[in-house]
């Protein structure tokens, strides 16, 4: 992907989001604990979380439409803190989309322009309905557009302010899944074609590991991690953030051998050793004791026991029993009860199916070392992990 941040200099009236120092509270509850965030101009950012971590009361302290309790907001140079949201060079586009019923989408998107009394609107309308791809639908009102058309409306009328960020506040929630694949993709097209600094808003990991060039993961008004999707996947700090980023299996282990620089720590787990790359070990594990060794379902693959002699050399292994397997057409997903951790997780790629690989079958798991993660014990292991309740 190309970085566009480099054309920072060139827009004199540009630049990074900077939160320094920001809260919010309400009486004695702190919906945003004290944090610093820099998002930079010209990037597509997400705030990830679970319903109440404060990413939507950091999204509004950037739009003027929240005071913070502390810190300052900055919009390139400039402190906007005090400013109203009509001062600040931020548009807005929320869930419910809030088109005016009785205008047609050229009247809809010109709507900003017209208020601030500039009159030839057309090029600049035509221009955004064309970015948009809804030439077509010019002369429709809202209510004859899908709902991923309005959403489609609602970002042309916030982007033909020429806004500095344009935040967006769960804006495909109300989709339903196959439309909100697709606007996933339209936003990220429509964002890289503008180059505009994008601040979006949202509780689906998919839809932020989709969209997003970084993402900082929000839990309890904190920022748990702060990174590219691939490296929050592939080498999250905390459980939390292993286990509300997809699925991984947190096996309890202790260390036998903590090696040095950025050798493998050696655990032991359910009676097996299991070997973690040091550089993939938070600090905690490196001081011995307990730790959590993690490793993703779909890293894993599985061998029925009596193929054990085929394994490769060199792959952690741990032994098991197949509880549950259910068979999702890409793959299939097992659960099985081993020494090391009751239901682990692996998600094997359909290609040659082993018929023998059924529940009540004994098998091994079996993965490169290179793949393992090690977190600090002391954390919560179920942290970050949806529950029915979640996701109602």
């Amino acid at each position: 992907m190309t970085d566009k941040t480099a054309h920072t200099g060139k827009n004199p009236g540009g630049g990074d989001v900077r939160l320094t120092g920001i809260s919010k509270s309400y009486g004695s509850f702190t919906a945003v604990h004290p944090l610093d965030l820099t998002v930079p101009q010209g990037s597509f950012f997400a705030l990830l979380g679970a319903s109440g971590c404060g990413k939507t009361t950091t999204l509004r302290m950037i739009a003027g439409l929240e005071d913070p309790s502390t810190g300052t907001v900055f919009l390139g140079d400039k402190d906007v803190t005090d400013l109203p949201p009509y001062k600040r060079p931020v548009n807005t586009v929320f869930q419910s989309y809030a088109l005016f019923p009785h205008m047609d989408i050229t009247e809809n998107i010109a709507f900003g322009l017209r208020r601030r009394g500039i009159k030839s609107v057309k090029k600049q309308v035509d221009d955004m309905l064309e970015l948009v791809q809804l030439g077509d639908k010019a002369r429709h009102k809202p209510h004859q557009l899908s709902g991923g058309q309005q959403q489609r409306v609602a970002v042309a009328r916030a982007l033909i302010n020429h806004p500095q960020v344009l935040l967006l506040d769960e804006p495909l929630g109300a989709l339903d899944l196959k439309l909100r694949r697709q606007m996933q993709l339209e936003l990220k097209r429509i964002q890289t074609e503008v180059g505009i600094t994008f601040v979006h808003v949202t509780h689906d990991q998919e839809e932020a590991m989709t969209m997003a060039d970084q993402v900082a993961v929000m839990n309890g008004g904190r920022v748990e991690q702060l990174g590219a999707p691939a490296d929050l996947y592939e080498n999250p700090q905390t459980t939390f953030v292993a286990n509300f980023l997809g699925t991984s299996n947190l096996i309890e282990a202790e260390v036998l051998e903590t090696g040095s620089g950025g050798s493998d720590v050696l655990v032991t787990a359910g009676g097996g050793k299991l070997r973690v790359p040091g550089d993939r070990c938070t600090s905690a594990v490196r001081q011995g004791g307990k730790v959590l060794v993690g490793v993703r379902p779909e890293k894993i693959s599985l061998t029925h026991k009596d193929d054990a002699g085929s394994i490769a050399d060199g792959r952690n292994r741990v032994t098991g029993r197949i509880a549950d397997s259910s068979f999702i057409g890409v793959s299939t997903q097992y659960v099985v009860n081993s020494p090391a951790g009751a239901e682990l997780q692996v998600y094997e790629q359909n290609i040659e199916r082993d018929t023998r690989l059924v529940p009540g079958a004994e098998v091994v798991l079996h993965w490169n070392p290179a793949h393992t993660f090690g977190l600090d014990a002391a954390q919560d292991i179920d942290a970050g992990v949806e529950t029915v309740e979640d996701a109602g």
